[in-house]
């Protein structure tokens, strides 16, 4: 048997952490740097942190959070928001950061990625991939909070990042975010049975016992947003975690 990765991820905007559902209306749950104590005390094994506001004003990374983050972290992080430039990872790999992910700059700057994976390795390069089901057409990745579609299939954009050389997946369903109705595998079980490296899968968990289908499925680890944060079923903000491990 296997211990079953599960990944709290903190959604942080203009330095407050926040939480949306669908992509949209962040709501203020609380400050980032006591949530990661929490994380601390409660023995999580990693954590991502997602600066939605750093990728809305293409402004960076804000390297200050960052540091003060990682800094207090017990557990490797992963960041993703606003990484364009070189000098964007540089700064994040020096506060601390582990892994890095990328959304837009898998599409708009393809060699920045090849050149991250040169310097830092392919296991250091995370492909963040968020995805949703177009009106007319399949699935498809969305940049810009789901503002910009990236012509082709979603299984197109995932091995368009593959071929660039990332380490792992990060896949995001837009429309499951913040519902708990689970996560979306039917869109994305193509997917785990075709890709050569490792996904994440985030958007709708609600219980154990969908982080144990997903991993089931074909995941190789399961990212965790509103679950928790929240208590259900009031959605009352407090930071929680595993009990105990699952075992697959």
């Amino acid at each position: 048997m296997r211990r079953v990765r599960v990944i709290p991820v903190l959604l942080v905007a203009d330095g407050q952490l926040v939480k949306t559902k669908k992509f949209k209306n962040p709501q203020y749950v609380g400050d980032p740097i006591n949530a990661i104590r929490i994380f601390n005390e409660k023995s999580v094994d990693e954590l991502v942190i997602c600066d939605i506001s750093a990728g809305r004003y293409q402004s960076g990374p804000d390297l200050n959070l960052v540091e003060e983050m990682a800094s207090e972290a017990f557990m490797p992080i992963g960041y993703a928001g606003g990484v364009s430039e070189m000098h964007h990872v540089e700064g994040l790999m020096g506060a601390g950061v582990e892994k890095v992910g990328l959304g837009r700059s898998l599409v708009d700057r393809p060699q920045l990625v090849r050149d991250m994976v040169a310097r830092y390795g392919a296991q250091s390069v995370v492909a963040a991939v968020d995805f949703k089901q177009g009106l007319l057409r399949g699935n498809a990745q969305y940049l810009e909070s789901g503002k910009r579609r990236v012509r082709g299939t979603l299984e197109a954009a995932v091995q368009s990042a593959v071929d660039l050389g990332v380490g792992e997946l990060w896949l995001t369903a837009m429309n499951r975010e913040g519902s708990y109705l689970g996560y979306d595998l039917d869109s994305v079980m193509s997917i785990f049975a075709k890709c050569s490296i490792p996904i994440v899968i985030q958007g709708g968990c609600g219980s154990r016992e969908d982080m144990l289908s997903a991993v089931q499925a074909g995941a190789s680890a399961v990212a965790v947003g509103s679950m928790f944060v929240f208590q259900r079923p009031h959605d009352a903000v407090l930071i929680s975690y595993l009990k105990e491990e699952i075992r697959i």
